[in-house]
């Protein structure tokens, strides 16, 4: 392979945006960050100067960066996406530009991830993620997000929401959810989750449908569609919101929700009754030593109230 010279990274980026034709728009823009930054930080290498020629882009750079990011905090999930992203720049730059003979990523493993403590949102994540919620005015989005964040459902909660189970109105509102193991529960809804499932559900153009969150594509919102859809609001985030939210994932919301629910005084319960985890026996599924006492639907609703979002 001959050597070739140096050329902006913008320029790399601009031609190689024409490969990602037909992926989604919040596709693209998450590849090209992805990408931007890697020849960012590859740019600060010794010797790595003026720009980027291919043959900069070598196994040593890949596995440096991974272990870059690894030290940074990203999680191994993030990781992954990024090497996905590499790879792919790498076969373009082999197929479509002859500047590389293999692909530097290929061989490269990232152990799995040790199992770690739900994760617990800083004061900034949430008020990015709240901000870039507002600031999209997506009535279906703002529910979607509502109901993780200030309901701490699970993604197959939401995504297997019935209209049937769903009592919502301008004043008050509760949910029967609980589709993962056909474990039902009833839960009371606080103004910031109920305002948000009721706005959207009075533009909606068919009451009648059976499920409340629908797709282009199928008569409900599947699992993979909300975190599609969690995906595309983040990438919206500006460079320096995207830096502290970029492993954030749909899930972590309901993993914070209990954190905040703690704060705000919750037994270990009352958080697990309202989360359903539950045994088969009605018992909170929580291992410790104290003996539960039975929670109840009731009991938990003035508890809502003193939920905080931000703090």
């Amino acid at each position: 392979m001959v050597s070739t010279p140096t050329t902006s990274p913008d320029d790399w980026l601009t031609a190689y945006t024409a490969a990602l034709d037909g992926k989604a728009a919040g596709t693209v823009d998450a590849y090209l960050r992805a990408l931007r930054q890697f020849l960012t930080w590859l740019a600060q290498r010794p010797g790595h100067v003026d720009g980027f020629a291919p043959e900069q882009f070598t196994r040593t750079a890949v596995e440096s960066y991974l272990a870059h990011l690894e030290q940074l905090g990203s999680s191994r999930s993030h990781r992954v996406r990024v090497k996905a992203v590499l790879s792919s720049f790498a076969t373009w730059l082999i197929e479509e530009q002859h500047g590389l003979l293999r692909n530097p990523t290929r061989g490269i493993t990232l152990p799995p991830q040790s199992v770690q403590a739900p994760r617990v949102l800083s004061s900034d994540q949430r008020y990015i993620l709240r901000s870039l919620v507002e600031r999209a005015d997506d009535p279906r989005g703002s529910a979607l997000f509502a109901l993780g964040y200030w309901a701490g459902c699970r993604v197959s909660d939401i995504a297997w929401l019935k209209m049937a189970d769903t009592h919502v109105n301008a004043r008050t509102g509760w949910l029967r959810v609980g589709h993962k193991g056909g474990k039902q529960r009833d839960i009371d809804l606080i103004n910031e989750a109920r305002q948000p499932l009721h706005a959207y559900l009075e533009r909606t153009a068919d009451p009648t449908r059976p499920f409340v969150f629908v797709s282009q594509r199928a008569d409900r919102l599947t699992e993979a569609g909300i975190h599609h859809w969690f995906r595309t609001l983040k990438a919206q985030a500006t460079h320096a919101e995207w830096l502290l939210i970029q492993d954030v994932a749909f899930h972590d919301l309901r993993h914070d929700f209990a954190h905040r629910a703690r704060a705000a005084g919750w037994l270990l319960e009352e958080v697990a009754y309202y989360l359903g985890h539950i045994t088969h026996s009605g018992a909170p599924a929580i291992q410790t030593t104290a003996r539960y006492t039975q929670v109840s639907r009731e009991q938990i609703r003035p508890r809502l109230a003193a939920l905080r979002g931000v703090q």
